[in-house]
């Protein structure tokens, strides 16, 4: 099912909708201030499991990213972090990054990678911000699978032809990007830039 959101402006209903789909186990594709992504319930292990045989990867081995939609969630999914740390956070995000943190216990086990860490996210867009909102919990989130045709993970209705019958719901909020979030560890002390994306990282982050 293909539906259209506004980018600025999202109808509660349809908002609604999305939701209502999330918490029945659905899988849907939704846009970000990067590229669009996967998404489902944090706490659905058949949505989470739908996904990697969508992206065809090991749920052992994935690192998953949780979308949140402001800060108090990482007090509940992650483990304190410093004041340097929180600072930096409350400073660039909403924005493109992927800050890697460590997992609180409350994460569920099957979003957890060996270190026992956990990906947050936080995209400045409001459709985005508006279902975790809803949800009233993180998304579990990762990147459509990519090849060299750009335009399918740009472009909603092309995504929907590829992986309608994948998944319940591709959102279409307009034209996606290209480029993937900037992903820093954040467990070890400095921040460490792990994967260079949208968001700028310059020495003395923090």
């Amino acid at each position: 099912m293909l539906i259209h959101i506004h980018p600025d402006n999202p109808q509660p209903r349809l908002v609604k909708q999305v939701v209502e789909c999330l918490q029945k186990g659905g899988v849907i594709i939704y846009p970000t201030d990067t590229i669009y992504g996967l998404g489902c319930d944090i706490f659905n292990v058949n949505a989470i499991e739908r996904i990697c045989r969508i992206k065809g990867i090991d749920p052992k081995k994935a690192q998953f990213s949780f979308v949140c939609s402001d800060l108090s969630n990482l007090s509940v999914y992650s483990k304190s972090v410093d004041t340097a740390t929180f600072r930096m956070l409350k400073r660039l995000l909403p924005g493109p990054y992927t800050f890697i943190l460590e997992a609180s216990k409350l994460v569920p086990k099957m979003l957890k990678n060996k270190k026992d860490t956990v990906g947050i996210r936080m995209p400045d867009h409001k459709i985005c911000q508006q279902i975790v909102s809803e949800l009233e919990h993180p998304l579990m989130s990762v990147s459509l699978p990519m090849d060299d045709e750009v335009e399918y993970y740009t472009d909603p209705e092309l995504m929907e032809q590829r992986f309608g019958r994948l998944v319940d719901m591709v959102i279409d909020g307009g034209p996606g990007g290209i480029i993937p979030s900037t992903v820093i560890d954040c467990t070890g002390g400095a921040p460490e830039l792990i994967r260079e994306g949208a968001g700028a990282f310059e020495p003395g982050f923090a």
